[in-house]
């Protein structure tokens, strides 16, 4: 026996069950368009000069993570991180080494992201 009546439209409880899906849960901090954009044209790039083969996506509570890896079985070489709890002190985007050193930390990623620029592009 089937708890829908035949009145009710079955796909209609699909589409809300996916609009929800889609939407981020409020409690998570995420990478807007923008700057996932900039971020995917860095990661193309070194893609294409073969120093970097895998990345990660991580959407925390308190930051959103963006791990960089040269290979997928290693710890990630560079962590772009977004913590919004940041924005008003030091700036809210840093740039993260494997040994976890902070390289850069600023209110701006696309400044932020040229320490990585720069130090791969000089080698």
């Amino acid at each position: 026996m089937s708890l829908i009546s035949e009145d009710t439209d079955p796909s209609g409880s699909r589409a809300a069950a996916r609009t929800a899906a889609a939407t981020p849960q409020p409690n998570r901090v995420t990478f807007d368009r923008l700057e996932l954009n900039r971020i995917l044209n860095l990661y193309g790039r070194m893609v294409a000069d073969g120093e970097w083969r895998d990345y990660a996506i991580d959407f925390l509570k308190d930051r959103a993570v963006f791990s960089v890896f040269r290979r997928a079985s290693e710890v990630p070489i560079y962590r772009i991180e977004k913590d919004p709890r940041l924005a008003r002190k030091q700036g809210m985007y840093s740039v993260i080494s494997a040994t976890g050193l902070i390289l850069r930390r600023g209110h701006e990623l696309e400044r932020v992201l040229l320490v990585i620029d720069r130090k791969l592009s000089l080698v």
